[in-house]
């Protein structure tokens, strides 16, 4: 199984029906906390210029927008892409969205924080990790801000993990059935969902390499960021092992 996973998973996984689901999925309050944590722990000034990336279907994009930043989406899903531009227009914000690859970014320094939520932080290989931090790097202007959320860290991972454990959850008429193998050689999480809705019928794999705290801290590190900070959620609160998920903070150096 882990073996037929390609390192690109993503560039296919993202269409309508998974997209639609976690569209569902996530509470406005939600977003709300989360753009507050941004704002707040990253001092982020008024009408500061912000880039999300990847952006997903733009509910980070749009909720920031709607505070007065000027905001850059990229995303490599043209499908969420498609539903940003239209939930944008019905918000009455104005906001740019790219169709592009998360490494794709602009390198002027001209963003004063770029932020990285969703878990997608572990979509990419070492390798190709270091190239997205790069980026970032070069995309934000030297005391600018960082936020990064990240589900698959080793310490939110393994502690008491269990091959092939079902998962099912339901969002008004989709229904996904779901479970998790963790590929030990590679320290790679894999999520295969069957999303269903009506006859519509969608299976896919979702691949995520897991990194350690200390490893995601020297990366930043070493790629130009300071002031690193560690959150076990939105509010604030402490990650420890066993916490599901990790926020990471930082600055330009």
């Amino acid at each position: 199984m882990t073996a037929n996973v390609p390192s690109d998973w993503y560039t296919d996984f993202f269409t309508e029906l998974p997209n639609e689901f976690w569209r569902r999925a996530v509470p406005p309050e939600a977003t709300a906390s989360e753009v507050d944590f941004v704002c707040t722990r990253i001092d982020l000034a008024p009408r500061s210029r912000v880039l999300d990336v990847p952006c997903g279907s733009g509910r980070h994009t749009i909720a920031l927008a709607a505070r007065g930043h000027t905001v850059v989406g990229v995303d490599i899903s043209t499908e969420a892409i498609g539903h940003a531009r239209r939930a944008a227009a019905d918000a009455g914000v104005d906001v740019d969205l790219v169709v592009a690859e998360m490494r794709d970014i602009p390198a002027d320094g001209s963003f004063d924080a770029a932020i990285c939520m969703g878990n997608s932080f572990g979509y990419l290989d070492p390798d190709g990790l270091h190239e997205f931090v790069t980026a970032l790097a070069a995309a934000i202007r030297p005391g600018g801000g960082l936020v990064v959320d990240f589900s698959a860290a080793a310490e939110s991972v393994l502690p008491g993990f269990v091959d092939d454990r079902p998962r099912d959850m339901t969002v008004g008429d989709i229904t996904v059935s779901g479970s998790n193998t963790y590929d030990v050689v590679g320290s790679r999480l894999l999520s295969h969902y069957r999303f269903q809705r009506g006859t519509q019928v969608v299976e896919v794999t979702a691949l995520h390499h897991v990194y350690t705290v200390a490893a995601l801290r020297r990366l930043l590190a070493d790629c130009g960021f300071t002031e690193i900070q560690q959150y076990g959620g939105p509010g604030g609160e402490p990650f420890t092992v066993g916490t599901g998920r990790l926020l990471l903070t930082a600055r330009r150096r």
